[in-house]
């Protein structure tokens, strides 16, 4: 979308006039983008160009705001609400560039400026939010009784008057001057937290210069070690605490003394130290307790799941509780067989978290005679991202093409065009595979912007997928694992989710949705990893070219539910963690390690390590979105697993169930979700469902 598009959102006789500040249009985030669908320049951007940039985007949304509010006229849907919905366009598209790149590429001089902007950008949210006048215009729409408005429109309205109300629209002045204080310093707090999370994953490596260390370890496994050394200037073969470098490592090495300290490590990034978290997770839930008790709850969680699809805390608390009654001792079943395999190869104690991943993946061998080293060859990178788009096309009939001419911000992202069936324009699609210093650990799908209408012209969204997946070597092409190629499924359903979006306001549209819905997409592509029809139609070995063996599909099928018990009470021990931090109703100075261990004990499977804690690196709750909100990943399987049972009946790639789905990602928010996934499944999610997934029952 263009400068002038953006400035003229909300043009019409009957909408607010906005007095706009002088533009300097020399810098290429406040300039026309004449680009290929109006993406961001990348090319053109410097760093310099994102603080000036966001002073002047802040200065046009607060005048755009003052013109809804000092608006002569009665106040309507479409003077108040259509224009707060669009105001602040400009500001979402410098927003968008600046903060998804300060997550995927980010430097010391990015840190510094999203530190500097931060506080003005909280400032801004909580002066609409808590302005009076403003909110005064909202509740005379929303309680305006006589308007005829379209399901689309009404949950907008709905949803803003609500948004006003949770921001602290309600509370008194003296209450709102608190709100407005602890909101800033949490919204400082969660950014250094993740700041603190990066940097002590980036600070520990362990080098390795015996052979002898290193021999029994797969060749590409050896090579991606060895190019990491090599890039750090160092001898032979270096491991980090990135997941593509460190999990192999796990799995594959019989050495102890290197795992452990690589555990660790890894289990105790900012617990203490230089880069230590500690106190900032302390002072984020005290912060989101005084938040939630301002605003009339009696926790955190309690003021986040009154606008979920679970609705309340106790509903969560029930719903852990019932997966864990039904699959703890299934999990511990897991433990002690990988227990007693490794002591009958002749290990001696107990087995410790380090140990797990090694005799898990020899017992699975074993059993199942399948490992990694034997799947990787089939699940080429380049293969499975054709994989992945073949099987959009498929379901959907996407099609995605290279965009040429589409700037992108580091050499290793490319850039697709995806269109309908019918030709149509639908997205751009940025791909960004490969673990870096400047990247954050994890994968994640984002948007540089997102779908909407305005005043009847489609915009369409750009949407970027972000992982960290194994490097290709000298030698050898990137080779995932299997769990990497099911992340990749993962993410690639929340790419559908924005790609597919369709309607008028991009605050109802794509993954737009309730938090513990927003994984249903995802979730229910991880699926297709494991169907033979799927694997079947694509899988080759990137050397010979031969298709995978029916045997080697048969044995990933049977090998699917391999653990499956003890990664499901793994899943629902960080769920457990992360509502015990948010469901205090009293600031808690305490050690955190030793309150992660109590929240965690009821699923405590492997041993307990004295100095390990994941919550200072628990980016989801205390530097994302999830806070109150890591049960969705398991609320969204229940949904995933009774979904994908209409596949299975129908068959993985029928038109007519595909259909069903897409009306659904169409859909956005526009729905309650329970009534989204009722149209597409025919009735309520089942738990059994996951249950029987698991092969449990």
């Amino acid at each position: 979308m263009t400068i002038s598009a953006l400035l003229g959102a909300c043009a019409g006789d009957d909408m607010p006039k906005v007095e706009l500040p002088n533009i300097d249009t020399s810098n290429p985030l406040l300039a026309e983008w004449d680009t290929p669908q109006a993406t961001p320049p990348f090319d053109k951007i410097d760093i310099s160009h994102y603080e000036p940039a966001f002073e002047t985007a802040i200065a046009v949304s607060r005048a755009e705001f003052n013109a809804i509010i000092n608006n002569p006229a009665k106040p309507t849907f479409r003077n108040t609400i259509v224009a707060l919905e669009r105001q602040g366009a400009l500001l979402d598209r410098i927003s968008s560039v600046f903060f998804n790149l300060n997550e995927c590429n980010t430097s010391e001089q990015m840190q510094a400026v999203a530190m500097s902007i931060q506080p003005k950008l909280t400032e801004l949210s909580n002066d609409i939010s808590l302005n009076p006048e403003l909110f005064k215009r909202v509740k005379a729409v929303y309680e305006s009784s006589h308007l005829l408005l379209s399901k689309e429109d009404k949950k907008l309205l709905e949803d803003t008057y609500k948004s006003f109300v949770r921001s602290g629209a309600n509370l008194s002045d003296e209450d709102k001057a608190l709100y407005r204080e602890y909101t800033s310093e949490l919204s400082q707090l969660t950014l250094k937290f993740g700041q603190n999370s990066l940097a002590a994953t980036n600070a520990f490596s362990y080098n390795i210069t015996d052979p002898a260390k290193v021999e029994e370890l797969p060749s590409f496994v050896k090579e991606g070690l060895a190019l990491e050394a090599r890039n750090r200037g160092e001898k032979g073969w270096t491991v980090t605490l990135q997941y593509p470098s460190l999990s192999p490592f796990m799995t594959y090495s019989s050495q102890r003394d290197i795992k452990e300290a690589l555990w660790r490590a890894s289990n105790s990034r900012a617990l203490g130290g230089k880069f230590d978290n500690t106190e900032n997770i302390k002072r984020i839930t005290a912060l989101r307790l005084k938040v939630a008790k301002l605003l009339g709850y009696d926790c955190y969680a309690d003021y986040i799941l009154d606008n979920r699809m679970a609705e309340n805390t106790p509903t969560v608390i029930s719903f852990l509780n019932e997966l864990l009654e039904q699959t703890k001792e299934y999990a511990d079943k897991d433990y002690r067989a990988v227990a007693e395999y490794a002591a009958s190869l002749g290990h001696k104690g107990e087995l410790m978290p380090w140990d797990f991943g090694y005799y898990s993946e020899k017992y699975k061998n074993e059993k199942y005679a399948v490992s990694d080293e034997q799947i990787k060859p089939y699940l080429q990178l380049d293969k499975a991202k054709a994989a992945l788009f073949m099987l959009a096309n498929k379901l959907y009939g996407l099609q995605f093409t290279p965009a040429e001419g589409v700037a992108v911000y580091h050499p290793e992202v490319s850039a697709y065009n995806v269109t309908d069936r019918n030709g149509d324009f639908l997205a751009v699609l940025y791909l960004d595979f490969f673990p870096r210093a400047s990247k954050r650990a994890g994968a994640w799908m984002t948007e540089f912007r997102a779908a909407k209408c305005i005043d009847g012209k489609e915009v369409r969204p750009l949407v970027s997928l972000v992982m960290n997946f194994t490097k290709p070597t000298e030698t050898t092409p990137s080779l995932l694992t299997f769990n990497e190629f099911t992340t990749f499924l993962h993410e690639f359903g929340h790419a559908l989710h924005g790609m597919l979006a369709k309607g008028k306001y991009s605050s109802l549209n794509g993954t737009s949705v309730m938090r513990d819905f927003v994984e249903l997409p995802s979730q229910i592509m991880e699926n297709w990893a494991t169907e033979k029809e799927y694997l079947d139609s694509w899988a080759v070995h990137y050397q010979t070219g031969e298709t995978m063996p029916k045997e080697l599909i048969e044995k990933i099928i049977a090998a699917k539910n391999y653990l499956a018990a003890y990664a499901n009470v793994r899943q629902l021990s960080f769920g457990m963690a992360d509502m015990a931090w948010h469901t205090l109703t009293e600031p808690y100075d305490g050690d955190v390690e030793a309150f992660e261990k109590s929240a965690m004990a009821p699923t405590q499977v492997v041993p307990i390590v004295e100095g390990s804690a994941m919550s200072p690196s628990f980016g989801h709750i205390f530097s994302g979105g999830y806070a109150a909100g890591y049960y969705g990943y398991k609320w969204a399987e229940v949904l995933a697993a009774d979904g994908f049972a209409l596949f299975k009946q129908e068959g993985i790639f029928d038109q007519k169930t595909a259909s069903k789905f897409r009306q659904l990602l169409e859909s956005g928010g526009k729905e309650h979700p329970m009534d989204l996934y009722v149209k597409f499944r025919g009735h309520k999610p089942q738990t059994k469902a996951l249950i029987e997934q698991m092969g449990l029952k």
